[in-house]
């Protein structure tokens, strides 16, 4: 089949029709319960999730519910936390909303994530109380072992940026299970969607209690300083319905990948062996004409004005496109 009869360079949300009927009786089944919040759903949800990350999972309104969670779990408040420049702003904003202080950090060149070398001469000089971990465009920072052992051993806590590694997998291992804790986003352009919400994900029980007492303004006992960060049963069916499907929607976008745009894109991003990307962006260091835009195409330490120098972190920006790549199993068939 050709790249023209495909189409998967055309824009779509990472649904499957063919999910469709499923999701409607699910979605009925909670209009039946007459409990929208709370229930039954979160609680698949949170299973289906945990089965396939390999850790405990607690679901959440937004990305962001989690983030800040695991950070006032950590207790950054007035203290420093590591974070790559090379980042969506949501990273550094949930820094600052646990009341924490954002160093940047720089990134390399190879897998766009944050440098061992650069958390390591950071963590001298502020001695940090948490580093964050941002896995982009799909796949696992390359050096996610070696920063994990270099945060256990400096005593810093360590969370993953899962929100584009959906579906990730490295001989076995998956995202958020390297550090204390993960979080992932399920907004609306996701390799799993469910138009807003995210899930935490850690070994520890202690922050998967707090972080479920979180969400819910500290019930039942208040001993935890939360807010709303539930998820509804709506969307907890949705993201039932979609971490089902998730190894097919990644299986299918690195078949189409391999096929038709790895022949394409010989400066495309080289992955290491036994890595496996959720692909939810297809990178590539040669220029293109027909682009998505960069993962981030302005380094938040350029937003926030800091004064840093991370050269890598612009190098990144510059130098790197995206090649479109979207779910359309019905064109394959």
């Amino acid at each position: 089949m050709s790249v023209q009869q495909l189409e998967f360079d055309r824009f779509a949300i990472g649904f499957d029709e063919r999910d469709r009927a499923r999701l409607h009786t699910l979605w009925d089944q909670v209009i039946d319960s007459g409990q929208w919040s709370h229930n039954e759903m979160n609680r698949r949800f949170e299973d289906a999730w945990s089965a396939w990350n390999g850790v405990p999972a607690v679901a959440l309104g937004s990305w962001a519910g989690g983030a800040v969670a695991a950070l006032e779990f950590a207790g950054v408040r007035g203290e420093a936390v590591l974070c790559p420049s090379n980042t969506f702003m949501a990273t550094p904003l949930a820094i600052i909303a646990a009341g924490g202080r954002p160093v940047f950090v720089d990134c390399n060149r190879d897998d766009l994530c944050a440098s061992l070398a650069s958390i390591e001469q950071a963590i001298a000089r502020h001695r940090p109380k948490a580093c964050f971990l941002v896995h982009i465009g799909g796949h696992i920072a390359f050096e996610s072992e070696a920063i994990a052992e270099l945060c256990r051993s400096a005593g810093v806590f360590l969370l993953e940026d899962c929100a584009h590694a959906h579906g990730a997998d490295w001989n076995g291992r998956r995202p958020g299970t390297y550090g204390d804790a993960g979080v992932y986003s399920f907004y609306a352009t996701k390799t799993v969607s469910t138009g807003e919400g995210g899930i935490l994900v850690s070994a520890n029980d202690d922050l998967i209690a707090f972080a479920r007492s979180y969400r819910d303004y500290g019930k039942p006992d208040y001993e935890v300083g939360g807010l709303n960060f539930r998820m509804s049963e709506f969307t907890a069916a949705l993201g039932l319905v979609q971490t089902e499907r998730m190894p097919e929607i990644v299986a299918w976008k690195n078949e189409i990948a391999r096929e038709h745009l790895d022949p394409l894109h010989p400066g495309r991003l080289a992955l290491p062996d036994g890595m496996v990307s959720g692909l939810y962006k297809y990178v590539t260091f040669d220029p293109l004409e027909r682009s998505t835009g960069k993962v981030y195409d302005q380094p938040c330490h350029r937003i926030m004005n800091t004064g840093d120098e991370l050269p890598n972190s612009d190098w990144v920006a510059g130098h790197h496109w995206c090649a479109p790549l979207y779910y359309r199993p019905e064109l394959a068939a």
